[in-house]
C-alpha cells in the first residue's frame, strides 16, 4: 500500500542518517537479492547483514525499533510474492517484479544540479536501476556462500546462472562502458534499449534466477546414521552390559 511504501521509505530515510550508503532503492535492490535467493532469510538476519548495529543506533526505542521492522518486514513480504515460484512457473513470461526505483532523464539530472547543488558529474552518474542493482549485488556479496551454484551443476546451467547476473549488472555501467556495449550488441538486435527496457530486462533475469535456484537448490550434507546395535550385543557406552539391558532399556 502507498502507507506502507512511504513507512518503507521513512525507515531508509531515517537509516541514512547513520549509513550514507542506505536508500530506498538500495535497500529495495538488496531485499529482492534476499527474496531471489536459495534460502528464506529472516528480517533480523537481513537486517544485520544489511545495516550492522545501524539499525540499533536509529531505532533505540523499542517501539520505534518495531514499527521499522514492521516496514521493513512488509516490503519483503511484498517481494516474496512478487518472486513467488508457483505464480512465476505459472506465467514465466509475465513480468511480476516491480522495484523501488528513481526513473532518471536530462531533466531530472540538470534539476539535480540546477536545484540542489550536486556536481555534473555526480549527476550524469544517477541512471535507472544503478543504485538498485548496485544494492542487489551488495547483498550478494554478504550472502556469497549462499550465492555459489552447488557443485552438480553443470557447465550449461553455470552458464545460465552467470548471463542472469550479467543482466542485472549491466545497469550499473555507463553507455560507454565496453560490457554495456557487448550486452546491448549482444541482446538487443533489433533496436538500442532505453534504461527502462534494461531494468526491465533485469527484472526478468532475477525472476529466472528463483527459478534457476528452484532448480538447483544446494542439498543439505548427508546425516550419517549409526546403527541401533542388537538387544543382545554389547551396549555402545561401554558399561559392559547388554544393550537391552543399559541404554536399549524400553526399546
Amino acid at each position: 500500500t502507498d502507507a506502507e511504501l512511504d513507512a518503507f521509505d521513512v525507515v531508509c530515510r531515517r537509516l541514512a542518517g547513520f549509513n550514507p550508503r542506505v536508500a530506498s532503492e538500495w535497500v529495495d535492490g538488496y531485499l529482492t537479492a534476499l527474496a531471489a535467493g536459495p534460502r528464506a532469510v529472516q528480517l533480523d538476519e537481513a537486517v544485520v547483514r544489511m545495516v550492522g548495529d545501524d539499525f540499533e543506533r536509529t531505532f533505540a526505542d523499542p517501539d520505534d525499533a518495531a514499527q521499522a521492522r514492521l516496514a521493513l518486514g512488509a516490503r519483503m513480504k511484498v517481494l516474496g510474492q512478487h518472486l513467488d515460484p508457483q505464480a512465476l512457473l505459472d506465467d514465466p513470461e509475465s513480468l511480476r517484479l516491480q522495484p523501488l526505483v528513481s526513473l532518471w532523464d536530462e531533466a531530472a539530472r540538470e534539476d539535480l544540479v540546477r536545484n540542489q547543488g550536486v556536481s555534473a558529474a555526480a549527476a550524469a552518474a544517477m541512471t535507472t536501476g544503478a543504485l538498485w542493482a548496485e544494492g542487489f549485488f551488495d547483498a550478494l556479496l554478504e550472502f556469497e556462500s549462499d550465492w555459489q551454484p552447488p557443485a552438480d551443476a553443470d557447465e550449461a546451467a553455470r552458464e545460465v546462472f552467470a548471463e542472469l547476473l550479467a543482466q542485472v549488472s549491466v545497469l550499473m555501467l555507463p553507455e560507454d562502458h565496453a560490457e554495456f556495449k557487448a550486452h546491448v550488441e549482444r541482446g538487443w538486435k533489433d533496436h538500442l534499449p532505453t534504461r527502462e527496457d534494461l531494468l526491465d530486462e533485469a527484472c526478468i533475469a532475477i525472476q529466472d534466477l528463483r527459478l534457476w535456484w528452484l532448480d538447483h537448490a544446494p542439498r543439505p550434507a548427508p546425516r550419517r546414521v549409526e546403527p541401533t546395535p542388537g538387544r543382545n550385543d554389547p551396549c555402545p557406552c561401554g558399561s559392559g552390559r547388554k544393550y537391552k539391558k543399559c541404554h536399549g532399556k524400553g526399546a
